[in-house]
């Protein structure tokens, strides 16, 4: 028989040791997050807690805790994919820890414009193909929106919503994504502020990098919002255990 002394430190070896492991976890494998806005609708919803891999890029300072200075680089550094839905800190030091969530659509080299609400890379506008219209919510009233699938080079596909072609957004200049930098975009074209506007964060160096986003874990999105969705109970069970593409 153990004593009560001893089963005590056992105990706290235990509690320990978990508390080691769930800190690793979190620090060198994944970590979770929610999406704060509607740029990544119909993708990602409001409410959505998000599980993101820290070790998908390698690690830098915005991945790792503490204030690690990686002296702007990153450890083990690999490059995202066009089509990566990623989590970023903001490019400015005015933002400080704003965190973002959007998707990779441009890699250093490529060339980005947008034209009559088409999305052309290199020099090639992307097919994209009507799924379906919904009456959804955007700006406090309802509107009616398009789906579409867009495919991107090399073939990966997504879901982008249009409001129309003719928006802000739908005609730009040509961006050239410079070495060590990413383009990104929210897949809710038409409201959503990323690398395209003069006012946004611009082109997203890799050291801001957190992760990539891989798994909706669950959600807490109103489904009375999100009435394209099947909900059921009022939650929208439809997202929770989903592979994020």
């Amino acid at each position: 028989m153990l004593g009560k002394g001893h089963r005590a430190l056992l105990l706290l070896r235990d509690i320990a040791i978990y508390g080691v492991a769930y800190l690793l976890f979190h620090t060198l494998a994944y970590a979770s997050y929610y999406v704060p806005s509607d740029s990544m609708r119909p993708t990602l919803e409001v409410g959505d807690r998000l599980l993101v891999s820290k070790f998908a890029y390698g690690y830098s300072g915005q991945s790792l805790p503490f204030g690690f200075d990686l002296s702007q680089g990153r450890l083990f550094e690999r490059l995202p994919r066009r089509g990566d839905v990623v989590v970023f800190k903001g490019t400015t030091k005015a933002e400080g820890d704003v965190v973002y969530i959007k998707r990779v659509i441009g890699l250093p080299g490529d060339t980005i414009r947008m034209t009559g609400g088409r999305l052309s890379i290199n020099g090639r506008e992307l097919p994209r193909r009507l799924i379906r219209t919904v009456e959804t919510v955007a700006w406090g009233h309802p509107v009616l929106a398009s789906d579409y699938e867009e495919t991107l080079p090399g073939g990966r596909t997504h879901v982008i919503r249009e409001f129309g072609d003719n928006y802000p957004l739908d005609d730009t200049k040509l961006y050239v994504v410079p070495k060590g930098h990413l383009f990104m975009m929210g897949d809710n074209r038409d409201n959503s502020s990323d690398s395209r506007p003069s006012d946004g964060f611009g082109m997203v160096p890799l050291s801001r990098l957190i992760g990539r986003a891989e798994i909706l874990t669950f959600s807490l999105a109103d489904c009375a919002r999100i009435n394209e969705d099947h909900c059921h109970f009022g939650l929208p069970l439809g997202r929770y255990a989903a592979v994020i593409r």
